[in-house]
Formats: C-alpha cells, structure tokens, sequence
C-alpha cells in the first residue's frame, strides 16, 4: 500500500477515535449536569415542577440514547454470480466418458454415477474446474489455487463495476469455502489481488458446508452493528479441486456426481444513504443446530473409506434428518415472523396432538401470508421436496430451486444468490416483498435470512447469470432429466 493510502487510513481510524470518544463524553456530561440539577432541586426545596422537569429530562435523554444507538438497517446493495467459461462445462455424456478412463472405477461405479446423474435433476449445462478433468483428477494444491482465481475474481470486478464501489470503500471481507483452506488465506488472496486496505477486517468461514453463505450474512450483519457507516463484501464458493473423492463406496461417489462450480459475491452495508440505491432490507436472521445430536452430527462426515481415501459419507437416513432438522428450525424462523393468528393455530394443534388425538397432524403454517419468495438448498431433488413439505409450498415456489439445480447443479452455498438472481430475472420480485434464504448444512445446521425488497428490481434478465437461458425456464417436464417430479 503507498504512503497517501497509509495516511488517509491513519487519518480515517484517528477520527472514529476521536469521534466516539466526544460522544461518550458528551453523554456522560448530560447525564451529570441533571443528577446534579436534580440534587440541587432537592436540597434547596425548590418547586416540585422543576423537579419534573429535570426527570423529564433525563427520560428524555434516555429514550434519545436508545433510539440513536440501535444498530443502523442492514441493507444488499447488489450482488453477482458466476458463470463459469464454456470449457468448464461437463454434458453427461463427457462425464461418463471421462469416468470410464479412470483405471480405478469400475463398471458397476460408472453405472452408478450414470444414474445418480440421470436422476439427480441436472441438466446438460453444468460446470466442473479444469483440475477435474484430468486423467486422473489433479488435487494439488496448485490447481486449487488456480480454481480460486478463476472463480473468485470475476465476481468480485462484476460486483465492483455494477455498484461502482472501490476495492478500497470496503471495510469488511468475509470468504466462505469449506474444504479448502490455503496460506495465506482466501481473503490474503483476495486483498493482495485487488489492493484493499491495509485496516479491512477480514473473515475466514471454513467447514459450515452448504449453509455458509447465509450464515456469512449473519456474521456481516453482527460485525456491521458494530461498526458504523461500513461496507461488508461477502464471497461464497466451493473449491472443487480439492475434494474429489478417487475411491468406489457409493455413499462417498455421490458429491462427485452432485457439486459443480459456482460463487456469488454480496456487497452489503449499514450507510444511511443506501436505502436509496440498495435492492434489499436485511429484516431477520436465524441459527440453529443439531450437531449435539449424533444421528444428526454423523448424516454427512468427512472420514477415510476402507481403502484410505477421504471423502464425505452420506448415510441413508439423511433426508429423515434433514426433515427433522427443518421442523425445528422454521417453529424458531415462524415465532419471529408470522401473524399471531399462525402462531396461535400452531400451538393449538400441537396440544390437541399431545392431549386429545395423537394420530392427528400439527398444522403447518402458512409463511406463504408474509414470504413471497423463497430460495432453498439445492442439495438434489428429494432435499428439496422435504422442505417445501415442511413449509407447505407449491411448485411455483420450488422452481428457482429446482432450475438452479438443473442449470447449473449444487453449487454449495452460493446456490442461494442463483436462485434469487432467477427470480429477479423473472421479473417475479416487487418493491414490498420479502425473501426467504434458507441454507441448509452438514452438522446439521440451519440459518435463515428474511429479505425486503426496497426498490423496483429491473434489468437482471439482460445483466444478471440467467441472461443467455432465462427464457428457456422453466424447463419442460416432459423429459426425464429435466423433470420436476
């Protein structure tokens, strides 16, 4: 960083200081010069009218100093997704070729992986990085690196152009990645590559699996309560390089066939004036958890096969808790946000189902009466039928969800900003609407984002990751692969 930089820097954290500091001082003085008013009153016996008056004050000053210190909106200035380059793109038919050249798979795994393919609700189009390709696979450390240059780059100068923000405004860095965790880190990476600031504070997530992206939402909101008049940029992705899985125990082959690549780049920030420009409110964060219960803890682990090779099993009864799961975490989502005529109805049936009729089904509220749109993990098609079960949605509502999935497969965490960026391209989001973001990781672990919409969403059909297929959406249900059934 040049010296003007490092001096405007200095300068910039010197004010703050001194900035908070006058605050603090100013207040404390207030409050001392009325308990000292007050005394006075007292001990001289004056009117009892100037004592109310001087406790009026104080409640006054009171309700002020709450009123001003509550944490400024949280707003989405805009975000960017990542188409990968056309060479990265993997049709079935290059998959199953290229499967079949590996000298350590055979054909009852290339079987499966064609069914697990055929089946799993992709479509043609989806994309896998360079090293993958490879006879066999590459999973050095070199090419993943290289894969992070190619998908975290672009989505960062996308973001950077279209809000017209510097790398040098941003305040706070957060990178989300599982499985891959380099030194120097992914936001080093991404600093030293963009020149930010020498003060910006920056975040690693690692290991939170497809969740991670909301819950770095979360994380942002949290740290920009904390720091007034700051910029937050969130990335999200998965490195693929790293994690392909060369072994033949079909609950490990299953990622293989599922995840592709994908990233999204979020531009949030808690400055007065972005309620002008921004698209979203953030109006609601949720977390939970089951980790502590071991059905739960081992459905998806990261372990060595019997051969000593290191993939993620997933156990058969996953999709069971993974229901589970959601109950729990959308009867937590549902206190905050739904009409006390829900939440009563709710209740209602819980008890007669535990007192009078156990063979009765709890009412399932209806979030459709305040949700509007809805963005679901793309973890395969049963995953998704689970929890529009458990929310009581319709087709329409699955649909950005299911064509995320047929387009460009299971980009992990990123997924969400691809399936909120179809519906804008849709033009199916207005001013007023609220969004559900739910990501959904292993442990098992839930967050939750509610969004609103704060201005007219136009343009994303022409600009946004959808641009050259939008109008090929929804895809016919005709033929098997693409199918939503």
């Amino acid at each position: 960083m040049n010296k003007t930089s490092q001096t405007s820097t200095s300068h910039k954290f010197l004010f703050t200081q001194i900035h908070s500091f006058l605050t603090e001082v100013m207040n404390y003085t207030t409050l001392v010069i009325l308990f000292s008013l007050q005394t006075l009153f007292i001990l001289q016996k004056w009117d009892p009218f100037y004592q109310f008056l001087t406790i009026s004050s104080l409640l006054l000053v009171a309700i002020s100093k709450h009123c001003f210190s509550r944490p400024s909106p949280v707003y989405l200035l805009d975000f960017s997704c990542l188409k990968p380059p056309n060479f990265c793109r993997v049709p079935f038919s290059g998959y199953i070729e290229h499967a079949l050249k590996l000298d350590f798979l055979d054909e009852e795994s290339v079987a499966f992986m064609s069914k697990v393919l055929v089946q799993s609700g992709q479509g043609e189009n989806t994309y896998l990085p360079p090293a993958i390709a490879f006879i066999p696979p590459e999973s050095s450390h070199q090419e993943a690196i290289k894969e992070v240059h190619l998908v975290l780059f672009p989505v960062v100068e996308d973001l950077l152009m279209k809000t017209r923000i510097s790398p040098s405004e941003i305040d706070i860095l957060i990178v989300n990645c599982s499985g891959f965790c380099p030194n120097p880190s992914l936001t080093s990476i991404v600093i030293n590559k963009f020149s930010m600031r020498e003060d910006i504070k920056s975040f690693n997530i690692s290991g939170m699996g497809c969740s991670a992206s909301a819950l770095a939402v979360d994380m942002a909101q949290n740290i920009l309560n904390a720091h007034e008049n700051s910029t937050a940029l969130i990335l999200s992705t998965e490195i693929l390089s790293t994690g392909w899985y060369p072994g033949k125990d079909q609950s490990m082959m299953l990622l293989n066939c599922m995840f592709r690549m994908g990233a999204a780049a979020i531009l949030m920030t808690n400055k007065k004036e972005a309620r002008r420009t921004a698209k979203y409110k953030l109006l609601s964060t949720v977390r939970t958890q089951t980790s502590s219960d071991d059905s739960s803890y081992y459905s998806a682990f990261r372990e060595e096969d019997a051969d000593g090779f290191t993939g993620v099993t997933l156990r058969k009864d996953i999709i069971q808790m993974v229901g589970d799961t959601i109950q729990a975490h959308i009867s937590v989502v549902g206190s905050k946000i739904l009409p006390y005529s829900e939440i009563l109805s709710y209740i209602i049936s819980i008890l007669k189902k535990k007192y009078i009729d156990k063979s009765i089904n709890v009412y399932v509220p209806d979030f459709k009466s305040v949700i509007q749109h809805f963005c679901l993990p793309t973890s395969g098609r049963p995953v998704i039928r689970e929890i529009g079960k458990g929310l009581r949605l319709e087709e329409s509502d699955l649909e950005p969800a299911f064509m995320t999935l047929h387009r460009f497969g299971n980009q992990s965490s990123s997924s969400l900003w691809y399936e909120l960026n179809y519906m804008e391209a849709k033009k199916r989001v207005d001013k007023s609407d609220r969004v559900w973001m739910l990501g959904f990781g292993s442990g098992l672990k839930c967050t939750s984002l509610i969004w609103e919409c704060v201005r007219p969403i136009i343009s994303e059909a022409q600009n946004g990751v959808w641009a050259d297929c939008i109008d090929k959406y929804p895809v016919s249900r005709g033929d098997k692969r693409t199918s939503l059934s």
